[in-house]
């Protein structure tokens, strides 16, 4: 099953402090109804999976119509990336699941408003655990993301327990980017892996003890000692992304070859060709040191 990706623009209802797509694509507005709709029909010739994201799509009047549009086309899965604000109105909901879209991926990254409101720069934590509540009551496939942070790490293990407690089944973990808005504000935001791990494992073992898998995202396999299948990247699916003004044909391509990167010792690391390495703006500013191969 192969992805395609489609950033309908960059406007957006939060500001999130770690945002990776920064002032300059937030400055290029969203993309015309006319504009998606040829590219959903581009994208339609060989994908069979939908991902509507953005900035942020469901603020878009047309977000219905396109939805509608993509079930026309054939789409199997259509998912809505989303900070979950729009979803907490249940008619909405309604509407858009009555489109078509049938599979939905919420941003939530505090246990509490105060963390959560922080972090995103808007009054949204209510708003987005009443999506979730909404979307799970209409007994629809529900997915979270948490983006890791120095502000959320330590609360982790909170952040999984309300997650299950709402019937997430899948929650993800995915360590920070320092891209965008995270790259500006680095030192606020990008903590040490070493220093979340024991809190990344704690949420795994959480997971775990509920029957619930949490997958974690831009971890390396030498911090995980033996929860190496929880690592996202594996069941990623095969992603053409639609960006602002190019296309991104192999997404899986692109991590490994210019978003992430090795080390001088991962050549000696035992599962070297399984791992993509971390993103490449962590070690050009922490180094190496943190890294440690697993002996083959």
């Amino acid at each position: 099953m192969k992805t395609a990706d489609i950033k309908t623009g960059f406007l957006c209802n939060n500001n999130c402090i770690f945002c990776v797509q920064g002032e300059v694509k937030k400055g290029a507005g969203n993309k015309s109804t006319e504009k998606i709709k040829e590219i959903l029909k581009t994208a339609s010739r060989d994908c069979d999976r939908v991902v509507f994201t953005g900035g942020e799509p469901t603020i878009r009047k047309d977000i219905i119509d396109l939805v509608r549009y993509a079930k026309k086309l054939g789409f199997k899965i259509i998912q809505i990336q989303t900070n979950g604000r729009m979803f907490a109105y249940k008619d909405f909901c309604e509407k858009i699941i009555k489109a078509g879209a049938n599979e939905f991926a919420l941003a939530l990254h505090g246990h509490t408003p105060q963390l959560h409101n922080y972090l995103t720069g808007s009054e949204s934590f209510l708003q987005t655990i009443s999506g979730i509540k909404n979307l799970i009551k209409l007994k629809q496939s529900v997915l979270t993301n948490t983006v890791i942070n120095k502000s959320n790490y330590r609360h982790l293990p909170e952040i999984v327990k309300l997650l299950i407690s709402l019937g997430i089944i899948q929650p993800q973990l995915a360590f920070v980017h320092a891209a965008g808005e995270a790259g500006v504000n680095f030192d606020s935001v990008v903590p040490r892996v070493s220093l979340v791990m024991p809190y990344v494992k704690k949420s795994i073992e959480i997971g775990n003890h509920f029957g619930v898998k949490i997958m974690v995202e831009a971890i390396t396999p030498c911090f995980l000692g033996g929860m190496e299948s929880h690592i996202s990247e594996k069941i990623i699916p095969r992603t053409k992304i639609f960006e602002l003004n190019s296309v991104i044909k192999d997404y899986k391509k692109l991590r490994i070859e210019e978003a992430k990167s090795k080390g001088p010792n991962c050549k000696k690391c035992k599962l070297n060709n399984y791992c993509e390495g971390p993103w490449k703006e962590y070690p050009a500013k922490f180094g190496w040191d943190e890294f440690h191969p697993i002996k083959k």
